[in-house]
């Protein structure tokens, strides 16, 4: 199993970075060959609507760090995004890696009964934490986001969401969402 891992927290030590490395622990005492990538250490643009990965490319025309990333992603069997919410939704950081996601789309994909030029049948999981508390708010954002990626072959997917926790949580107190990290990995894995 290739695992590839998207921090897309600024803090190093963020609560979704926290969970996302514990998924990515857990999977690698299972056997997992787990590569992560910090996006807030990368130097990429977003998606510039060229529509060069449409008409002569098969992928992004891009040269910057995300290149190694998207490349990554295309050879994984399962994908772990994690990512803070900010002003209601995912950071800027993991919006644009998602964005640049645009280039593993086919030029008919609109039409095409097989729109991606991924592998089908990848995983993913799905990191988002949040100050708010109550899990109403904000539910839009993961299934959003996971239509998309459906739409790129990531045919399972699963969310670990944590609500109610800010900078001042302490780590113990993620116990609850590690525990789903953990369970998240298995999954991953196919392990019981």
């Amino acid at each position: 199993m290739n695992l590839v891992c998207l921090l897309g927290s600024p803090r190093p030590r963020g609560n979704s970075t926290s969970l996302a490395r514990h998924l990515c622990e857990s999977a690698e005492h299972l056997g997992a060959d787990v590569r992560v990538f910090a996006l807030n250490e990368l130097d990429y643009r977003g998606c510039q609507a060229c529509y060069a990965c449409k008409r002569k490319l098969d992928h992004c025309l891009l040269d910057d760090d995300l290149r190694e990333v998207l490349a990554a992603v295309l050879a994984a069997d399962a994908l772990v995004l994690s990512s803070p919410i900010y002003f209601g939704d995912i950071s800027a950081q993991l919006k644009g890696f998602i964005d640049r996601t645009f280039s593993y789309l086919v030029p008919d994909y609109y039409a095409n009964p097989q729109p991606s030029r991924l592998p089908p049948d990848k995983k993913l999981v799905m990191i988002l934490t949040q100050g708010v508390a109550d899990e109403q708010v904000f539910a839009d954002v993961f299934p959003r986001y996971e239509g998309f990626l459906k739409w790129e072959g990531f045919a399972e997917s699963r969310l670990i969401r944590a609500c109610g926790v800010t900078p001042a949580t302490r780590p113990d107190k993620l116990g609850p969402w590690l525990e789903q990290a953990q369970a998240a990995a298995r999954w991953l894995m196919g392990a019981p």
